[in-house]
């Protein structure tokens, strides 16, 4: 047993091993802009309310893709599934085409969603919230459609896994 306190030292890698300890999913976010699909991968998704139907997730400051969806009127958040490990690391490309050969479908009012995914959430800014290097950004969920046999993908300890069923 390991006994508190613990490594004081609290630097970038220290915390990205500490952050890694913790299993998410992730998500694609996409719309179309004026000159194609435009999107990005976040592993910091989650629901935050109801009523209404809000959702989160982070981006950071140096991002240079968020700038490109932020005032776009419809992003389409896909909940990327165990299939989709090669479609978020195409995703999350510095450079290249992101949607070269990834199947998409897209809105009237512009929001992308990734084909396949077990969830899907049609959605629009409601609000962006400063936290350190970062952008908390809360959506405002207009329509959505879930698909929940579908299994997410999951992301820890900077690596793909998969969910295993116990009992």
């Amino acid at each position: 047993m390991t006994t508190w306190p613990a490594d004081p030292v609290l630097d970038r890698a220290a915390l990205r091993r500490l952050y890694g300890c913790f299993p998410s999913g992730v998500v694609a976010v996409c719309a179309q802009g004026p000159d194609g699909p435009v999107g990005l991968a976040a592993s910091s998704f989650t629901s935050v309310s109801i009523d209404p139907p809000l959702v989160s997730f982070c981006i950071q400051d140096t991002s240079t893709t968020w700038p490109k969806l932020a005032d776009l009127p419809r992003l389409g958040v896909s909940v990327l599934g165990s299939a989709h490990s090669a479609a978020c690391l195409q995703l999350s490309r510095k450079e290249g085409d992101r949607f070269a050969g990834l199947a998409t479908t897209t809105t009237a009012d512009g929001a992308v969603f990734v084909d396949g995914s077990p969830a899907q959430l049609d959605c629009s800014v409601e609000q962006l919230v400063p936290a350190g290097d970062h952008r908390i950004v809360l959506l405002r969920v207009h329509a959505a459609r879930a698909l929940p046999e579908g299994e997410p993908l999951v992301f820890h300890a900077s690596a793909f896994r998969e969910l295993v069923r116990v009992a």
